[in-house]
């Protein structure tokens, strides 16, 4: 199974265990790791298509998140400048595919996979 498949199936597992959690007033312990998700979805989103990956993928598992958290409109809101953020992040910096932004890929993969189980295990059912 390749990275790529290992950490959406992650993901997926995150956001889908995440739902059981009941609404709150105030966010839950495990919003930041989640906000920190789209961040990561975000700038691989913008990397892997500089480095040769057509397509929306990233962009799809962000919209997958957001279909399993079913956020209020502000806290959707937070979820979408966390993805554009880390969008941006590297917008700037590369205009091309460099060995630098192979390496951040691969950083922004095992990060990514790292708070999806981090996320499961911890506040799953």
């Amino acid at each position: 199974m390749s990275r790529a498949s290992t950490m959406l199936i992650a993901m997926t597992l995150a956001a889908s265990t995440v739902l059981a959690a009941p609404a709150r007033a105030v966010d839950a312990p495990f919003e930041p790791g989640l906000l920190r998700l789209a961040e990561v979805l975000g700038s691989l989103h913008f990397l892997r298509n500089l480095c040769g990956e057509k397509g929306t993928q990233w962009r799809g598992e962000m919209e997958k998140l957001l279909q399993a958290e079913n956020p209020s409109p502000d806290r959707r809101a937070r979820f979408i400048a966390s993805f554009n953020r880390g969008y941006r992040s590297f917008d700037g910096t590369y205009t091309a595919c460099t060995p630098s932004a192979t390496e951040a890929i691969g950083r922004y993969m095992k990060e990514g996979e790292a708070l999806s189980r981090d996320i499961a295990s911890r506040y799953g059912n």
